[in-house]
């Protein structure tokens, strides 16, 4: 099945989280999505129809064994990096959650868009972004 830009490969990140209903309210609302599965173990984060993100619990393996070691921090080396083309309301969504803010609201000199990036509640770093836009003379 291909998306609306004509590819047959689209991201669906599964991060692992130590508790999927709290992960689940704070991304809602900071990403404007909704369940799409709900529950205690394993949540799938919805926005405009898509599935965007999955959250599974840290210590359950189901299937195929646990996501992460419980033994080790989550999100070490990883951005969960998000394009969004309503930056503003973005922004003014993640202040609703108190957000821890690793860099506040700036331009990206390489992209020339604007970025905050935050850390959710087991400390993923969350990178916002308005759509790339190369900057005059590159």
């Amino acid at each position: 099945m291909t998306d609306d830009t004509g590819s047959s490969i689209r991201p669906q990140p599964m991060i692992a989280v130590t508790d999927v209903q709290a992960a689940s309210r704070w991304y809602q609302h900071v990403l404007g999505a909704a369940s799409g599965h709900g529950g205690d173990e394993y949540e799938q984060l919805v926005v405009d129809g898509r599935l965007v993100m999955q959250l599974h619990l840290l210590e359950v393996g189901h299937h195929h064994g646990t996501i992460g070691d419980p033994r080790q921090p989550v999100g070490n080396g990883v951005a969960l990096w998000f394009e969004t083309s309503d930056f503003d309301a973005t922004v003014q969504r993640i202040r609703g959650v108190d957000p821890r803010i690793v860099h506040e609201v700036h331009v990206n000199p390489n992209a020339g868009h604007r970025e905050i990036w935050i850390r959710d509640l087991d400390g993923y770093l969350v990178v916002f972004a308005e759509p790339y836009s190369q900057l005059p003379g590159e």
